[in-house]
């Protein structure tokens, strides 16, 4: 009873796979160098920290419950503004990572990365919430804390490409 999927495995082997992919996709396009493959790796280490922090625990024999899914709809309706600051702050490195990673996308682009990628950890809670006994919960003020958090990144990003050194050190890192 209460068997889980074991977190450290599934995160560390996925996060080196997808690792190997980004490295292999920078040498084929010719552009990896130092700092770009320190882009791919903070990237993965990143989302296997997201993924694991977000995602599990996922039970293999799930405890019944009496209602199936569980989606926090309303803005803002009983949200821990605590919860909204952790948000914010956890993906303010997304925001500089895809928009890095990205290489000069417009701003637009990196809030459709980051709402695409919120929209999808939101949406796996839920999933795994309703069938395999996820802990956590679906929720519109998560999916907007983290936007502003994907923007503010994308804004430090900026600030520092106006600082000489930070410009350098932007440009060697951009995948474009």
């Amino acid at each position: 009873m209460f068997r889980q999927v074991p977190v450290l495995p599934v995160v560390v082997l996925s996060a080196a796979a997808v690792l190997a992919v980004l490295l292999w996709h920078l040498r084929r396009r010719a552009l990896l160098t130092a700092p770009r493959a320190a882009v791919a790796l903070a990237l993965c280490v990143y989302a296997a920290g997201v993924v694991a922090n977000t995602v599990f625990p996922i039970y293999l024999d799930p405890v019944a419950r009496s209602t199936r899914w569980s989606v926090q709809p309303v803005p803002f309706a009983d949200y821990e503004w605590a919860d909204a600051a952790m948000n914010v702050a956890v993906f303010v490195p997304l925001g500089i990572l895809l928009a890095l990673a990205l290489g000069t996308p417009p701003w637009w682009r990196v809030l459709v990365a980051v709402a695409a990628s919120s929209l999808a950890i939101e949406l796996t809670q839920l999933v795994t919430g309703a069938f395999l006994g996820g802990g956590h919960v679906a929720d519109v003020d998560d999916l907007l804390s983290n936007v502003t958090g994907g923007m503010l990144g994308l804004a430090l990003l900026v600030g520092l490409n106006r600082v000489p050194a930070g410009a350098r050190l932007v440009e060697r890192s951009r995948w474009s």
